[in-house]
C-alpha cells in the first residue's frame, strides 16, 4: 500500500517473531521490518511468573509497540502478546489468545486483531518420576518444542527454561529433585520455542494484513474493521431469530463511517439445533 511502501517498521520482539511476522509485511505492505536491539520484552510479563505481567493482553501488546517505536525513533510499529488456558467457551480444550497491534503514529492508526486458537499444545502438572515426565514431554511434541522445569520444594526458585533435549531434560530433572519428590513441568510458550504458537501469530498477521487493506469506502483510510456483531440469524425450521451471528457492523477509526453487512458467514439460516424453540 502506498502510504506503507518504503518505511521503516519496528517489530517489537525478543523471541524472534520476526521470522514469521516481518515476510508477510514486507510482501504486503512494501516495508522494511527491523528489530530494535538489546529490546527486552520480559520487563512487562513472563509466562513463567518471575515478572508479573501488569495490564491485559492487548494493553500490554500496545505498551510494547510503543516502546519499541520510541526506542527505535520509528513511527510505524507492531507487537503481538499471547495468553494461555481454558479456551471462553470450550471449557474442556486449552486455547491461545493472541493478540497483533499495528500502530502508526503518521496517519494516527491504531489496527488490531485477534486470533483465538484451539491449536495449542499448552500445559502443564507436577510429576514425581522421570518415566511421567517422559510421557507429558512426548504429547506436547517434545523436543521440537521446548518445556520448562521448576522446582516445588519451598523457597526454591530455580527454574530451567528452553528445555529442547533429552539430555538435558534428564539432567535438569534430577538436579530439581534433589531434595524434593516433585518436579512441576509446564511447556514453554515464548514464540522461539515453540513452533506451534508462531504459527498462530503468523495467521494472526494475516488477518491484520487483510484487515489493514480494508479501507473505508468514504475516506480510504486503512483499517476497516468489525467493531460489532448482530444475533438473529433465522432458524432454517421454524424463522425465528436464532443467537447466531446474522451481520457484522464495520466503522472506520478515522471519519466514523459505519456499514453492516449482512450474513458474514455465508448462511442465511441457522440449522434448527442451534434454535430455542426448536431444540430447547
Amino acid at each position: 500500500m502506498e502510504i506503507f511502501e518504503g518505511r521503516k517498521l519496528v517489530i517489537a520482539t525478543k523471541h524472534h517473531k520476526e521470522s514469521v511476522i516481518a515476510p508477510i509485511l514486507e510482501a504486503n505492505l512494501k516495508v522494511k521490518c527491523f528489530v530494535p536491539h538489546d529490546f527486552d520484552t520480559d520487563t512487562l510479563g513472563t509466562f513463567t511468573g518471575e515478572i508479573e505481567r501488569k495490564n491485559d493482553a492487548l494493553s500490554t501488546a500496545r505498551q510494547k509497540c510503543l516502546l519499541a517505536m520510541e526506542q527505535s525513533n520509528c513511527d510505524l510499529g507492531i507487537a503481538s502478546e499471547g495468553s494461555f488456558g481454558p479456551h471462553p467457551t470450550i471449557f474442556i480444550a486449552h486455547a491461545d489468545d493472541e493478540f497483533l497491534i499495528f500502530i502508526d503514529k503518521k496517519y494516527n492508526l491504531e489496527i488490531i486483531v485477534r486470533e483465538l486458537s484451539l491449536d495449542t499444545n499448552f500445559n502443564a502438572a507436577t510429576i514425581n518420576s522421570f518415566q511421567n515426565l517422559v510421557d507429558l514431554v512426548k504429547n506436547v511434541g517434545f523436543p521440537e518444542h521446548a518445556v520448562i522445569l521448576k522446582s516445588t520444594a519451598p523457597n526454591d526458585n530455580l527454574v530451567v527454561k528452553g528445555i529442547q533435549s533429552w539430555e538435558l531434560l534428564e539432567k535438569s530433572f534430577h538436579k530439581l529433585t534433589t531434595n524434593n519428590s516433585q518436579v512441576a513441568v509446564e511447556t514453554d510458550m515464548r514464540a522461539l520455542f515453540n513452533p506451534t504458537r508462531m504459527k498462530v501469530i503468523e495467521k494472526a498477521t494475516e488477518k491484520l494484513v487483510e484487515k489493514i487493506k480494508s479501507l473505508c469506502p468514504e475516506c480510504k483510510t486503512p483499517g476497516f474493521g468489525v467493531v460489532n456483531s448482530k444475533s438473529g440469524l433465522p432458524c432454517e425450521w421454524c424463522g425465528l431469530p436464532t443467537n447466531s451471528t446474522k451481520s457484522h457492523v464495520y466503522q472506520c477509526q478515522s471519519c466514523n463511517f459505519e456499514q453492516e453487512k449482512m450474513f458474514p458467514n455465508d448462511k442465511k439460516t441457522e440449522d434448527p439445533m442451534y434454535c430455542d424453540r426448536c431444540n430447547p
